[in-house]
């Protein structure tokens, strides 16, 4: 578990960063998704996995800081309405920012993100600025452009 403060804390580290290239896989539980799951570096070593998961199919996409003890703090997901404890529905397009009271079932629509679910680099790199995430390295698209119901 985190407190409040931690998790400001995580969110603001400037330090936090992923080296290398991005691979998206099928996801053998929720076909036809892809995913990928990297390690977020940190100068305080936070114990923080970032996971992407993307469903062309559904019209589906995802980005979450996922915390080793507390589970998801931090995400974003496109394409797929959210109820919240209140019976508030947020929309398609929305942010989970993980609280003490609800942990990560709550979430608000963000001003912040402009790219569609199917742009998912462009999204990424929102994503990450909102974030303080530096990525260095490539993020492969997810499908072949081909593949991708636009």
């Amino acid at each position: 578990m985190i407190t409040q403060q931690e998790l400001e804390s995580i969110l603001a580290d400037p330090s936090k960063r992923i080296e290398g290239e991005i691979f998206w896989n099928h996801d053998k539980d929720h076909s036809p998704a892809l995913e990928f799951r990297v390690h977020l570096l940190s100068d305080p070593g936070w114990p923080i996995i970032v996971v992407g998961r993307c469903n062309p199919c559904a019209g589906t996409l995802s980005y979450a800081l996922i915390h080793k003890g507390a589970g998801r703090i931090y995400a974003l997901d496109l394409g797929a309405d959210h109820h919240n404890p209140s019976c508030h529905r947020v929309g398609e397009k929305h942010k989970h920012r993980w609280s003490e009271a609800f942990r990560d079932k709550e979430a608000y629509v963000p001003g912040d993100i402009s790219a569609p679910w199917n742009q998912p680099l462009a999204v990424w790199k929102e994503f990450c600025r909102k974030a303080a995430i530096t990525h260095h390295g490539l993020m492969h698209s997810p499908v072949a452009q081909g593949d991708l119901p636009l």
